[in-house]
């Protein structure tokens, strides 16, 4: 049974007073989390972090400070704002979506013990959808918010995808917040509808025609050049259903493109285990797509297993490549868009721009951004391929100071360095515990110093047993400096959900659980 409280302090009235002081005399807060994985190059990286250094993070010093029950799982990374004119005051702000299709607004700094604001997206007597309904239950036990929202800090705007279900009929609506008060702007919400011309699985007459019931708003929101990017896969690879891209205006949240993965074939989801689009510094749009029809190298129109290279205005492919091997990734469900692409910084030597991603069968590929290389049926025509973990990858990788991190299905969390363009064939150090379904990894850093690899270990990732928060140097992943565990019960979260990913600002870490939001700072 879930608690009713919405806010637990894990410490005494003495260190409640000590945290009202911390407040008072720490830093201006400066750093904002607005998307996630902290940019649209998804890199993970917070090289702003003045507080949390590696001599600090510790058990004896560092551990969790309080936590805010919420009314559904958090499969959305939280976001981060500081300095928000709301509630009457000025407040640093932690925002969090939940499976019940709520978003919640809390006190980053546990300052107030209730939301700043709540606000439920259920319309017309609607309710969240029970996953039996979806033929799969990927997320588990309801579907509501899943994908990340993204926010416009400039407009004081949060935009957020819900999905729910009214009198057996389902619907996605993305909306747009006002961050100050949760009130919907821009005449939002607006009802995501969508077809194209096509002769795959589920069309009639030549047109597919998106179907919410089979399609998951799994992705994190892209927002890039003034435009919302939203993707789709599936419910756990219930047919019929194919990879869709939209995007909406951000000011008026009119549709402007549609992209669809496989018109005339199936499949291809895009999901990438919760990670988001990406975006490089040219405004590019970057999307790796999972395992189905493949038949660009042909001339069609269907883009299984790929790395594709968008234009954001229009959603064409512009350039793409595929694994040589997509025929056995398709047929054994070996997605290689099981991750988000990564878009590390400019590399000195030949290829300057590059994005990495890896999949469900362990390899990380290096693609030149510039040139991706397509098809060819007999060799990669891609940078570098490196075998990685034999258990594969469902998570997204980490970038800080020429290190690239992944950790993969039970293995563990590793460090390759990136060097002239390429990475290390093996990992240069790693962690000593395996993580049974892997994480994505987040960065602390000041700069090129005091680097922490944050990690979170979900268990089965069912919210069936409690996560574990681990912190690692960032120079040396086989040094563990902190996790949950080591204080005894003093600073366990709740229960670990898959996919959830780290978020640290100004001297906190905020992980999203089955039942709770859980901050930890120094004690």
């Amino acid at each position: 049974m879930r608690s009713s409280r919405p806010f637990r302090y894990e410490r005494s009235a003495l260190f409640i007073a000590g945290l009202l002081l911390t407040a008072v005399t720490a830093p201006a807060q400066t750093v904002t989390v607005s998307t996630w994985h902290n940019d649209n190059l998804r890199d993970g990286q917070n090289t702003h972090e003045t507080i949390l250094t590696t001599s600090n993070v510790k058990s004896t010093t560092f551990g969790k400070l309080f936590s805010y029950t919420v009314d559904g799982e958090i499969y959305a990374q939280p976001l981060y704002i500081p300095k928000v004119s709301i509630s009457g005051g000025t407040h640093n702000v932690i925002y969090v979506a939940t499976e019940n299709d709520s978003v919640y607004a809390f006190d980053a700094d546990g300052l107030s013990t209730t939301p700043l604001w709540q606000k439920s997206l259920l319309l017309n007597g609607g309710t969240a959808v029970p996953c039996g309904n979806t033929g799969a239950c990927a997320v588990n036990p309801i579907v509501g918010i899943t994908g990340t929202p993204v926010i416009n800090s400039s407009t004081g705007t949060l935009y957020v995808v819900a999905f729910d279900e009214e009198s057996a009929n389902y619907f996605y609506r993305v909306h747009a917040l006002d961050i100050t008060t949760g009130n919907e702007k821009f005449g939002g919400p607006v009802l995501i509808q969508a077809s194209v011309s096509g002769t795959g699985v589920g069309s009639v007459g030549g047109i597919v025609t998106f179907a919410p019931i089979h399609e998951m708003q799994r992705p994190g929101l892209l927002m890039l050049d003034g435009l919302i990017f939203i993707g789709f896969g599936s419910f756990g690879d219930v047919d019929p259903y194919h990879g869709w891209v939209m995007s909406y205006n951000a000011a008026t949240l009119a549709q402007v493109s549609v992209f669809n993965t496989s018109p005339n074939g199936t499949r291809a989801a895009v999901w990438g285990s919760g990670g988001a689009l990406s975006g490089d510094s040219a405004g590019n749009l970057y999307v790796m797509t999972s395992n189905g029809t493949f038949d660009a190298s042909t001339g069609g129109l269907d883009y299984g297993d790929s790395f594709l290279k968008m234009n954001p205005n229009n959603l064409t492919v512009t350039d793409y490549f595929t694994p040589d091997n997509q025929a056995t990734l398709e047929t054994d469900d070996l997605d290689l868009g099981s991750g988000t692409g990564l878009v590390p910084a400019k590399q000195s030597g030949s290829f300057p721009d590059e994005i990495i991603g890896a999949g469900k069968q362990g390899l990380i590929y290096l693609v030149d951004g510039d040139a991706l290389g397509g098809y060819d049926p007999n060799a990669n025509h891609n940078i570098q391929t490196v075998t990685g973990a034999a258990g594969g990858y469902t998570n997204s990788a980490a970038y800080w100071n020429g290190a690239v991190y992944y950790s993969g299905v039970k293995d563990f969390l590793s460090r390759y360095t990136l060097k002239s363009g390429k990475l290390s064939t093996a990992p240069v150090s790693k962690a000593s515990k395996k993580f049974n379904i892997g994480s994505t990894p987040s960065i602390s850093a000041n700069g090129s110093s005091n680097g922490i690899v944050w990690a979170i270990d979900a268990g089965g990732g069912l919210g069936s047993i409690p996560a574990v928060l681990h912190a690692y140097n960032a120079g040396n992943v086989s040094t563990e400096l902190y996790n949950t565990s080591q204080a005894g019960s003093r600073d366990t979260p709740g229960a670990g959900i898959k996919f959830s990913t780290p978020t640290i600002a100004n001297g906190k870490v905020y992980i999203g659980t089955f039942t709770e939001l859980d901050v930890y700072g120094l004690l």
